[in-house]
């Protein structure tokens, strides 16, 4: 797909699956095609395979491969199949060129293994990824992958660098980014589904989401209310479905995973297993989430 392609489907809810692992922690390829066309049911805009709720960082290239080719396949073209990558340059650059082979459309690059590198250091990391595909490219700022206005904007010369994910959920710092660099890339929130109504109250129209894993049409609800300023809906509707869940995903460093993969698993998809060093929830944890699960009925199957 062409990058200015890619970048005009990115508006609306972009689904973040997650990937299913049997009770031996392998692959789980049956359930995560089964996932997918119960998800492709409904019009979410894009898919990002083997992302950060896919547990990219657990994969190995054979695995990533296996993925992003099962996605692609369960899509056939439908919508756009954005793979993510990242951990040096090199590995980065390999897992880039081998998910384009495999029919991606588009490379969502994660911050590198090495934690709070340098921004000299940042730039050809991310320029090296990129060079390795024709496909459109997407920067997802994460964790200790702070960024300033005017690394963002030097980071616009890689000429197919198309949006920009933030997974801060620091607005008034993506506030200066926008303001800084303006529409030369789109904007997409990317911290939770709980961050909708900030990201739209600041001009952004996309955001990724985990929710429409179980139940999209309460991601595609969300973007309606936000999209449209129906403020009172919104609120009411966050408050009822969305901040319980997201009050358990903040007790515990991979729980943004392990909560999403309880919750297929009781609304009857596949979930599975996380992999270490993620832990999965408590039993106590998993009655909240089937009370949450409860209060989605309306927008489930």
């Amino acid at each position: 797909m062409d990058p200015l392609e890619l970048r005009s489907k990115l508006a609306g809810v972009i689904a973040f699956p997650i990937t299913p692992f049997k009770g031996d922690l392998s692959l789980d390829v049956a359930g995560l095609r089964d996932n997918l066309d119960r998800l492709l049911a409904y019009p979410v805009s894009a898919i990002v395979a083997a992302g950060g709720t896919g547990e990219m960082y657990s994969l190995t290239p054979a695995e990533h491969l296996e993925v992003i080719r099962a996605t692609v396949a369960a899509t056939r073209k439908r919508v756009p199949v954005i793979a993510g990558v990242g951990f040096g340059h090199r590995l980065g650059a390999e897992l880039t060129d081998a998910a384009a082979k495999a029919g991606a459309d588009g490379i969502l690059i994660f911050p590198p293994y090495y934690p709070n590198a340098d921004d000299e250091g940042l730039l050809p990391y991310y320029r090296a990824i990129a060079s390795a595909t024709s496909l459109g490219v997407l920067i997802y700022s994460r964790d200790w992958a702070h960024f300033t206005p005017s690394v963002v904007e030097r980071l616009t010369s890689i000429s197919n660098l198309v949006a920009w994910k933030d997974g801060q959920g620091d607005i008034r710092r993506l506030q200066s980014i926008m303001n800084r660099v303006g529409d030369r890339l789109q904007w997409i929130g990317g911290a939770g589904d709980d961050m909708v109504a900030a990201y739209y109250s600041i001009g952004i129209r996309a955001y990724t989401s985990s929710i429409a894993s179980v139940a999209p049409r309460l991601s595609l609800r969300l973007h309606e209310l936000a999209a449209s300023g129906a403020r009172a809906e919104l609120t009411e509707l966050m408050g009822r479905c969305v901040i319980p869940l997201y009050s358990i995903r903040s007790r515990r460093k991979g729980y943004e995973v392990s909560t999403m993969k309880v919750l297929m698993d009781l609304a009857g998809m596949s979930g599975g297993l996380v992999r270490p060093p993620l832990v999965t929830v408590t039993d106590a944890e998993r009655e909240e989430l089937r009370a949450i699960l409860d209060s989605w009925s309306e927008f489930l199957d």
